[in-house]
């Protein structure tokens, strides 16, 4: 076996505490020890071993079954890639199709199921084999598995890239980087898995969620999951389970932390007081709402210390930075000398162990106060190997992120992504900024304005901004907003492009796809 699957194995069969998932349907929790985890996923990696060579994919809400199949593969010595359903409003065949193609692009030759997915999977016509997860995945043991050495140089996870800006990737993660990546950072956590308790409702597909889910695989501890779309349906009932399960651990994605603090008011009767380490990831870090977040649910018992914002990347199988325990939400301020605008960034950590960063200077380098803002560089125990069908990343090799940032004593601070920065006037403009201002007028939906800049043969040149909005006063909102923006980025929008809820494209992970936005206004132009 993999060193990957070998120490989940140890792990979960040492384990006396339980893996404790929600039944969206029902609304019921259900436990399962990881005992039987590991049982289910020794089926599973044997009907695994019946089939094709090749990579397991996965599609579907997180079921016992379900999480027991990431280890049934590893068991049987396969790759995993998990890929989300289909979303709402999309044609259910054409998911099906597109799918099966995007397995069978990245080697998956069998797959695992259940329900609806199973069927439509099911019914491609094409060469995948697919199993029902559920049939697959039962607690009976009557043979003893044989170990099972994965090819040398095989990866133990077939990753996803967000997208956001170009086209997705799948990144290759071996066993070893998976495995030290969620070491390093329960270490870096201090993780106890007799003390400590993760909930998560993070979509698995996603490498924050998943690799969240395998700090229970690796440590034992106890672990609450629940589907993406329970949480999609209600937001609040992320603080009822943190305080029904009294988790000390969790993770979200910045609109999370947002929408709870702005309404925050809704919130009664909950418990967050053993709750010790708030990851804030994926997305960059809105310091007004995070804040606000702590302050409002402070009354709730939440230590403000427990914020925990980070920064991580599927390249780096997920964390990257993230600050100690206890140290809460740094900002650091800087004064744009333009405007003399203050722009507040989350400092987000140091290096976890085996992860290493720097900054390099580029074209779109500039000094603010004593940093120099450059390009952000990683590498380390955690990279992939590479991306499929490209040449293999090298160990020790530096890897550029695309990301902007500078390093403080406190630790990395990210300003924006190469691709999505402006350039106004000669002024380069970071989009996070504009988009927090934008958001802040009332009727626009927080978490879905994107601010783009116009190509240089764009008749109009200059700074767009993309948002959906709903409100009786449409042209006031517009106008508040060029006034906001105009007052506090000292830049003038060229436009204000107002759309109805939910017309903002997303990757899966529900990142707004910025390019795509940006082409769509262009054309909408022409």
């Amino acid at each position: 076996m993999s060193v990957l699957a070998t120490a989940v194995s140890h792990a979960m069969t040492a384990s006396l505490r339980e893996l404790v998932l929600l039944d969206r349907a029902s609304g019921q929790w259900s436990r399962h020890p990881w005992q039987e985890v590991h049982a289910r996923a020794e089926n599973i990696a044997e009907r695994v071993l019946d089939g094709p060579d090749g990579a397991v994919g996965l599609v579907g809400e997180p079921t016992v079954e379900f999480v027991a199949a990431i280890q049934g593969a590893w068991l049987a010595g396969r790759a995993v890639s998990i890929l989300p359903g289909p979303v709402r409003g999309a044609d259910d065949r054409q998911w099906a199709m597109s799918t099966v193609e995007r397995f069978a692009g990245i080697g998956v030759s069998q797959a695992l199921s259940y329900g609806n997915h199973l069927e439509l999977l099911g019914a491609n016509g094409s060469r995948l084999q697919v199993h029902d997860v559920t049939a697959v995945g039962h607690t009976r043991r009557s043979t003893t598995l044989s170990p099972q050495a994965a090819p040398a140089g095989a990866p133990a996870v077939l990753q996803g890239t967000a997208g956001s800006t170009g086209t997705p990737r799948t990144a290759l993660l071996s066993p070893e980087a998976v495995l030290n990546n969620v070491s390093a950072l329960w270490q870096h956590t201090s993780t106890d898995p007799d003390r400590d308790v993760g909930m998560t409702w993070l979509p698995l597909y996603h490498d924050m969620g998943l690799t969240f889910l395998l700090t229970g695989f690796l440590t034992g501890a106890e672990m609450w999951l629940a589907p993406t779309a329970a949480f999609a349906a209600s937001p609040f009932r992320w603080l009822t389970w943190l305080s029904d399960s009294r988790a000390s651990l969790t993770a979200a994605p910045n609109f999370a932390y947002s929408v709870i603090g702005r309404y925050a008011r809704r919130v009664s009767d909950v418990d967050l007081g053993r709750l010790r380490f708030a990851i804030n990831g994926g997305e960059p870090v809105d310091c007004e709402g995070f804040q606000l977040f702590l302050d409002e649910l402070a009354r709730f018992g939440l230590d403000p210390r427990a914020a925990a914002p980070s920064y991580g990347l599927a390249e780096s199988t997920c964390a990257v930075t993230t600050p100690e325990p206890g140290t809460g939400l740094v900002v650091e301020s800087i004064t744009d000398p333009a405007t003399d605008a203050v722009q507040r960034h989350a400092v987000l950590g140091r290096p976890i162990p085996g992860m290493d960063v720097r900054i390099s200077e580029s074209e779109h380098s500039r000094k603010v106060g004593d940093h120099t803002i450059g390009e952000l560089e990683i590498r380390g125990t955690s990279m992939m190997s590479g991306y499929l069908g490209q040449d293999p990343l090298e160990p020790g090799e530096w890897f550029r992120t695309g990301d902007l940032g500078y390093l403080t004593d406190d630790g990395l601070v990210v300003c924006g992504r190469v691709k999505e920065l402006i350039t106004v006037a000669g002024r380069n403009i970071f989009p996070s900024e504009v988009e927090r201002v934008a958001a802040q007028v009332r009727g626009v939906r927080e978490g879905a304005v994107v601010a783009v800049g116009t190509d240089g043969n764009s008749a109009r040149q200059g700074l767009i901004v993309a948002a959906e909005f709903r409100g009786p006063d449409e042209a006031g909102a517009r106008s508040e907003v060029v006034q906001r923006v105009a007052s506090q980025c000292g830049v003038v929008p060229a436009d204000v492009v107002f759309l109805a809820p939910g017309s903002l494209p997303r990757t899966s992970s529900g990142k707004l796809r910025r390019l795509e936005v940006k082409q769509n206004l262009e054309a909408a132009r022409v």
